[in-house]
């Protein structure tokens, strides 16, 4: 008995996260600005922000020195600000933005730098979990099963609708654990169709971007992507610099790296990539129409997010304003209805991510940065 718990408690030491918290969140503008995104909002109105809840999840699960910060510069005040905790030197601080390849790879490194036998869950810092109990199981057991076999893991879930806005992940045969399979393809964010068909046929799940490797071969696999675009240049080896001196290399020479997801760069170009079937009840709050989906609707089928709203002959709504503003909303169906600062955001709630981008587009043009 004595054993199986000190055991446990160096497997619990081996146990790394990366937090990836460097996205602008432009699918749920105007709330979601450049210069503040979703994840560092407490978007529902809980006390909580996306990160401080995804930092909470996790600190449940291993030491909090274990967790490890990725983001960009122009962030970096805010994730202090929000996680005072956070040792300096678990912050990864990139001077430009070059996507979760680099990031990841860079802070494998050093996570390897400080234990051997470390393994590590990648996760994005906005998502949203309603069974806690259930998702530490399936995490837990999926760094066991990393830590004992060289594989990239990543953790899906059932699809409950045909989301145009998510990434799905075609399963294969089983693999050396029960709800573990080999994955036969990845399939990105399809129109409604497609997505459809991905439902019915029931060997798709959808991608929930948190993944889980051994840390040694997720450094290797990823390595070997960039190995040929930056050979000669040193920075590989120089990742493996001391503390001290990283930080200043990095904002020197991190621009050369290419700017490539780990998704499209290294899930989807290795063979050793498995799945583990998950049921924790997920949601990537990454769109106003997955926030429909996931979120308590009213007896007219409408969500008010942390907002104080009159429907009439209203249906299907999402609607967010401002704290002090009251919505009076009279023969609308299915619209997102948003008010952040500058901006008022009327549109159909039907692949209204695909909308937002385009008028960004227009309004960066015509309006300039501050409606950004």
């Amino acid at each position: 008995m004595l054993f199986n718990i000190m055991n446990k408690l160096e497997t619990n030491q081996n146990n790394y996260c990366i937090i990836l918290a460097g996205g602008k969140g432009r699918r749920l503008w105007p709330c979601s600005r450049a210069e503040m995104p979703k994840q560092f909002l407490d978007f529902f109105g809980n006390g909580r922000t996306q990160l401080q809840q995804t930092y909470d999840r996790f600190a449940r699960l291993m030491p909090r020195q274990n967790i490890l910060i990725s983001t960009v510069k122009e962030y970096i005040h805010i994730i202090r600000e929000q996680l005072p905790d956070v040792p300096e030197g678990n912050f990864m601080i990139e001077p430009v933005n070059r996507n979760t390849g680099p990031s990841v790879s860079w802070a494998g490194m050093k996570i390897c730098r400080r234990n051997s036998k470390a393994r590590v869950i990648v996760t994005p810092s906005d998502q949203h979990v309603t069974n806690e109990a259930r998702f530490a199981d399936d995490v837990l057991r999926a760094l066991d099963y990393v830590g004992e076999r060289e594989v990239l893991l990543a953790m899906g879930v059932t699809p409950t609708r045909p989301e145009p806005g998510y990434g799905y992940i075609q399963m294969g045969e089983e693999a050396k654990m029960e709800s573990v399979y080999k994955v036969q393809s990845f399939v990105e964010k399809p129109d409604r169709e497609f997505a459809q068909m991905f439902v019915d046929n029931g060997e798709f799940l959808w991608n929930t971007g948190l993944f889980l490797a051994d840390a040694k071969y997720l450094v290797k696999r990823i390595n070997a992507l960039f190995d040929a675009e930056l050979k000669g240049t040193g920075v590989i080896d120089a990742l493996n610099m001391a503390q001290g001196a990283e930080q200043t290399f990095i904002d020197d020479k991190y621009s050369m790296y290419p700017n490539i997801s780990i998704d499209n760069g290294v899930l989807e170009r290795t063979e050793d990539v498995e799945v583990m079937k998950c049921n924790f009840g997920w949601a990537d709050l990454g769109t106003w129409h997955s926030i429909y989906e996931c979120k308590k609707r009213s007896d007219t089928d409408n969500v008010l997010i942390d907002t104080d709203a009159v429907m009439r002959e209203s249906k299907g709504c999402v609607v967010k304003m401002p704290h002090g503003r009251l919505a009076i909303i009279h023969g609308l169906d299915d619209y997102i209805v948003a008010e952040h600062d500058n901006v008022l955001l009327i549109c159909p709630k039907e692949d209204s991510s695909a909308m937002i981008k385009k008028y960004l587009n227009d309004i960066q043009m015509k309006k300039g940065e501050e409606y950004i």
